[in-house]
């Protein structure tokens, strides 16, 4: 197998990513994976690795970004409203 393309680890249980515009990536772990192709918050710069909140900058990674970025109606729960 390949070493991982984030940190260079030779390991027996890598695995492959295929992107759709067919770049290929080889990872030991879900973290290298997360820290080479997940997208990385308009605001804080964090991953997100959830649906994230998009936003006319980019995607967030929770509605207080997104707030901060100027979505204000923009709310992580619907059981709350924004403030």
């Amino acid at each position: 197998m390949s070493p991982c393309d984030v940190c260079g680890n030779v390991y027996a249980h890598a695995f492959q990513v295929i992107t759709p515009d067919g770049t290929r990536f080889t990872f030991d772990s879900l973290e290298c994976a997360a820290h080479r192709i997940a997208p990385a918050c308009a605001r804080c710069g964090c991953r997100v690795l959830g649906h994230g909140i998009e936003t006319h900058d980019g995607i967030c990674c929770c509605a207080n970004c997104a707030r901060h970025l100027g979505e204000a109606g923009a709310v992580d729960n619907v059981t709350r409203t924004a403030r």
